[in-house]
């Protein structure tokens, strides 16, 4: 077994290709459109489709525009060389950076979190680039 995908629910599927794409650095896979049922989708990653990377699924359910994010999901971790300069580019391609890099609360793991365009939070780790778990470049 292996991880596939995560699903998110999204208000705005351009919006959320967007950021994911333009802020976060991710590629966008391929697309779908599903006139009968009223929903698009679009799947996001660091890959290039390999079957070995998990994606992110972004569920547009046409004519919702917001979600309750509910308490139990609690955010989507990317690993990155420099938390510090990877909220810097954030910053700069308009992201909202919601916890600046710092060691994490009783550790020393340096850590941050984004925001996305939907509210899900995403945290940026700290990590050697050869680690597994690798994400934003």
């Amino acid at each position: 077994m292996r991880l596939l995908h995560t699903m998110l629910r999204v208000g705005n599927l351009q919006r959320s290709i967007d950021f994911y794409t333009k802020v976060l650095g991710m590629n966008l896979l391929r697309t779908s459109e599903n006139p009968e049922y009223k929903y698009s989708l679009a799947f996001i990653g660091y890959g290039n489709g390999n079957p070995d990377q998990a994606e992110i699924e972004l569920t547009y359910n046409w004519g919702t525009e917001s979600y309750e994010l509910g308490t139990a999901y609690g955010h989507i971790a990317l690993g990155v060389p420099d938390a510090y300069a990877a909220c810097e580019k954030i910053k700069a391609a308009g992201g909202n950076v919601t916890r600046e890099a710092g060691p994490v609360k009783g550790g020393t793991t340096v850590i941050a979190f984004v925001t996305d365009p939907d509210g899900y939070k995403v945290e940026l780790i700290q990590r050697d680039e050869n680690a597994s778990g690798g994400g934003l470049r």
